[in-house]
């Protein structure tokens, strides 16, 4: 199958590279999609040598936290007895994050505990997600005219896709799971709580470390699985939404062939990534979390 693909783009490839063809390519200086990603300071703020600065990625972590907050507010004022759509969609988020999520992963008395955060966790970072997939302005390098006012332009962006939004998340999971274990067992059992059953004698020490690594690696993979997913999503999209075809710099003819190709692709990438990806991150990120909180605290490893 791969070599029969290979075949098929072979003749493209050739026409693309020879030298004088109306599908040559060149070098594109102007075209820089990772410009998306740069934060810029909307409004400068320095105490001392700390920058607090709004930029972009501040921004859309205020509004993925106003829009959890609001929404469920809202929500809240507006239950039933008899369910309307909308609070049967609420419901059936509901139980995937009461029963699915939080109490398929840790006890009742936890989950009555933890269930509010992971809940508020889970929300958050879909909300978060899902913004940076609205068909927003993508040209950086000028503000927005929206009724007079210029605005900094918001492109494809969430703040998920900036790795120190997720490993703050992580972080604060990372250091709840740990004082929820010392809490339930104290210190010392907790720690002796790494090592897997049935490991018995000088076994123990490296087991002990490898335990430890393992954890510390939590902080790696949880934040940056995260990051990386919703980064690579808004990536594939800008660059087959067209963005292939600018940078090439390709004749008109070329142009259309190829941007009708890499546009085709980028829709099939933005389906992909709004109905499945960005639930799928949320999901994930909230289920390991539990599963933090409560391997913690259980009695077994």
């Amino acid at each position: 199958m791969k070599a029969r693909l290979l075949a098929a783009l072979a003749p493209l490839v050739l026409l693309l590279a020879t030298p004088g063809s109306a599908l040559a390519l060149q070098v594109n200086e102007n075209y820089r999609p990772q410009n998306e990603f740069k934060l810029e300071p909307w409004i400068s703020i320095h105490v001392g040598g700390l920058d607090l600065s709004i930029n972009k990625a501040v921004f859309y972590v205020i509004v993925a936290a106003a829009l959890t907050c609001g929404t469920m507010v809202w929500v809240a004022r507006r239950m039933q007895a008899r369910p309307n759509r909308v609070q049967i969609v609420v419901e059936s988020a509901y139980t995937l994050m009461r029963d699915n999520i939080t109490r398929g992963n840790m006890s009742d008395s936890m989950a009555k505990k933890w269930f509010p955060f992971i809940g508020a966790l889970f929300l958050f970072i879909w909300f978060s997600n899902m913004l940076g997939y609205l068909p927003l302005p993508t040209n950086t390098e000028h503000t927005v005219n929206i009724f007079g006012a210029h605005i900094p332009s918001l492109a494809l962006y969430a703040a998920t896709a900036n790795l120190s939004v997720p490993l703050a998340l992580t972080l604060i999971v990372w250091v709840s799971y740990h004082v929820e274990g010392v809490r339930a067992k104290g210190p010392l059992k907790y720690m002796k709580s790494w090592i897997p059953a049935g490991v018995e004698g000088a076994a123990r020490i490296p087991i002990f470390f490898i335990e430890a690594i393992s954890h510390f690696m939590r902080l790696i993979s949880l934040s940056v699985r995260l990051f990386a997913n919703i980064l690579a999503g808004h990536l594939l999209i800008l660059f087959m939404g067209g963005g292939l075809v600018v940078l090439l710099n390709l004749a008109v003819a070329g142009s259309v062939v190829l941007g009708l190709i890499t546009g085709t692709i980028a829709v099939a990438f933005f389906v992909l990534e709004v109905g499945l990806i960005a639930t799928l991150q949320a999901f994930i990120f909230a289920t390991l979390t539990a599963i933090y909180l409560g391997g913690a605290v259980a009695e077994s490893h």
